[in-house]
């Protein structure tokens, strides 16, 4: 970033910025939700070694994510960091796409296997600048709130499209692997307008004699400490997420009873009311601070997880009310934490001299990653084990599965709020850090 205070973003270049995360959301259902059943299912793989597949693609792309973000932040091009990369990522990415969503009746194990590997490199290259950059696009403690939302906002609406887009071809006749092929091909269309305009009308406010200052020494990124809280607050509230996410359609079916066809419309709420409140989420921060915020969004979500387990079955407005609260909530969990990051990385370019935007937002990536998986691995045997039965459901194990499902993430997101709540990066304590910042980078061009 260079030293200046930076201007004010227009819409134009929100717009641009913002739009990749739309096409890097629309293929995140069909990926991550229907590839075990086209796979493992419809194409004689195999569940066990469709599994195995992607657990081990899935395991790639956590510990590519540090080596990517070391690479961003190091090597360059022409002055650039994020967009060569960037740009290289798009094309490795949508290569990868088209394969992997539509494979041939021979497809096998080690197609799989390939080309989810070249998949997820291509996301990461994509994904752990583009986090980065918009770090860095501005200095300012409220536009950082307002990029992130905008970005945050393209994201859910990628996610909303992939299942209008499946639930139409559904009502057209389409076979799943059509659907999700299309959808594969949609991403690519999209993606060679938004791509392009992103590199070519966003600037990257970065300059090159601070990238002589990039490095990643493991002892000083630990003697980070708003760093460190922020990161364990992020993946605490990521595990208290992924909870609900691995048991909700367990929950919708054998807890609430909802049928098939009504489970679309929870999801619908939960991601609409995301959008609608980060407009919300913005304002709010702007007065009483971004972790004060983030962490009052955490405690109603909280508070409206604790009733689910008293619903009785058939509850479907009761709980259409809980999607729409939490989603609400969930705008914030996206919004907020990110710009919260962007401020950190100007505390570690003034305590610690160094340009590291790239391996801090991999480092993000890498605890959402690990976060949701650790939530699957815990929610699932935790309900098997306090005798919940889909074969056979008993009264008894339908109550575990509540309290599963809503009072423990409820309980762990409330040790979110306890670690961030008192986070030292308050708006005036950023606007002094950059006030140090351009006095010494002043100084040192002197």
């Amino acid at each position: 970033m260079s030293p200046g205070h930076s201007p004010q973003l227009s819409a134009r270049h929100l717009i641009a910025y913002a739009l990749p995360a739309f096409v890097i959301a629309l293929p995140t259902i069909p990926v991550y939700i229907h590839l075990p059943s086209l796979y493992g299912v419809d194409l004689g793989v195999g569940l066990a070694a469709t599994g195995l597949a992607l657990l081990v693609a899935r395991l790639f792309d956590a510990i590519s994510d540090p080596i990517v973000g070391a690479l961003c932040d190091r090597f360059g091009f022409l002055g650039l960091y994020r967009k060569p990369w960037i740009a290289l990522g798009a094309v490795v990415a949508g290569l990868g796409l088209v394969q992997i969503l539509n494979p041939g009746p021979d497809a096998g194990i080690a197609y799989l296997l390939g080309w989810s590997v070249v998949l997820y490199a291509g996301w990461t290259l994509v994904a752990v600048p583009y986090l980065a950059w918009g770090a860095e696009l501005s200095d300012d403690y409220d536009q950082r709130t307002r990029i992130a939302a905008w970005r945050e906002t393209l994201t859910l609406a990628g996610v909303i499209g992939a299942g209008i887009v499946a639930a139409l071809t559904a009502q057209a006749g389409w076979s799943e692997a059509r659907s999700i092929g299309a959808i594969a091909w949609l991403a690519i269309a999209f993606g060679a307008l938004a791509v392009p305009l992103l590199l070519l009308w966003v600037p990257e406010r970065v300059s090159m004699r601070r990238r002589a200052t990039a490095t990643h020494s493991l002892r000083s990124l630990v003697a980070n400490r708003p760093f460190l809280r922020l990161v364990a607050a992020w993946f605490i509230n990521g595990l208290a997420n992924g909870v609900p996410a691995a048991l909700f359609f367990i929950y919708l079916e054998y807890a609430l009873g909802a049928e098939a066809a009504d489970r679309p419309i929870f999801v619908l709420l939960y991601f609409a009311a995301a959008i609608v409140s980060l407009p919300v989420w913005v304002k709010l921060s702007r007065r009483f601070g971004k972790h004060r915020t983030w962490s009052w969004a955490m405690l109603i979500a909280s508070a409206t997880f604790f009733a689910v387990p008293l619903f009785p079955s058939g509850a479907f407005i009761l709980f259409g009310i809980v999607c729409l609260i939490t989603g609400a909530a969930l705008g914030a969990d996206l919004a907020l934490p990110p710009a919260i990051q962007a401020d950190v990385l100007d505390y570690d370019r003034w305590r610690f001299g160094q340009e590291r935007a790239g391996i801090q937002f991999a480092l993000w990536g890498m605890s959402t990653k690990f976060a949701l998986a650790l939530a699957v691995g815990l929610a699932l045997p935790a309900v098997e084990i306090f005798g919940f039965d889909p074969e056979a459901p008993s009264e008894a194990g339908k109550t575990a599965l509540k309290v599963i499902y809503a009072w423990v993430p409820a309980v762990v997101k409330l040790l979110a709020v306890a670690v961030v709540w008192n986070f030292p990066l308050t708006k005036n304590r950023q606007a002094a850090i950059r006030r140090r910042l351009r006095r010494a980078w002043s100084n040192e061009g002197q």
